[in-house]
């Protein structure tokens, strides 16, 4: 646990000198989601109808602009390697990059999403479940995400090849993620969409660090 909480605290001041990449991942979330109005039309009834989806596509899609960096700066320095023959297990330290990148990506995206609900024209009644839910989405958002970082490592364009290796599997969280917000929108229970999310969570925090980990080796070799 010594070389999880190390590394937590490293990339963390890292991040924080650094700190015009969280910021450019909270802008282009708000970008994205202020341009939807302007596409679809000012009309408050139809901004209330698509707002779940477009905040959700639009956390999804700020999330991976951070993907490349989780492992890049650290490969291209050497440091990658020296953790790799470190004493202590890859798999903690490869969760501890997890939580910082989680901690300056994830958690200032729950931070302003419910000011583009409040932009979008979304019920107060979708609000703590619109919390909830990326409270559960964007962690495994980063477990899942870093297993491609991982695999992009030494590779030609690897915003463009990372983004086409996890879009596909952050599709369940997107669904999951938008169709609780708009359970508790119509009224309905939105338990079962949280406890699938739950779930993901669980084995993307059960699986991923291990798949990473091993991709991390590959790339070392």
């Amino acid at each position: 646990m010594n070389g999880f909480l190390a590394i937590l605290q490293r990339d963390l001041r890292l991040a924080l000198r650094q700190g015009a990449d969280s910021v450019m991942v909270v802008a282009f979330f708000i970008v994205t989601t202020t341009l939807f109005p302007f596409g679809v039309g000012p009309e408050a009834n139809i901004l209330a109808r698509i707002a779940s989806g477009v905040i959700w596509v639009s956390a999804l899609l700020a999330a991976m602009l951070s993907l490349e960096r989780v492992f890049q700066t650290d490969y291209e320095d050497g440091t990658l390697e020296l953790l790799t023959l470190s004493p202590v297990s890859l798999e903690l330290l490869v969760l501890g990059k997890v939580c910082a990148h989680w901690l300056t990506t994830g958690l200032p995206l729950i931070i302003a999403a419910p000011l583009m609900a409040v932009m979008l024209n979304m019920d107060q009644d979708g609000f703590v479940t619109l919390m909830l839910a990326m409270l559960l989405g964007t962690p495994a958002l980063s477990l899942i995400g870093a297993i491609g970082a991982a695999l992009i490592l030494g590779a030609r364009r690897g915003g463009v090849l990372v983004s086409l290796l996890v879009l596909p599997l952050y599709i369940p969280v997107l669904i999951f993620g938008a169709g609780a917000v708009e359970a508790a929108l119509l009224g309905i229970s939105a338990t079962a969409q949280l406890q699938i999310m739950a779930a993901i969570l669980l084995i993307a925090l059960a699986a991923t660090p291990f798949a990473t980990a091993h991709a991390v080796r590959q790339a070392m070799e």
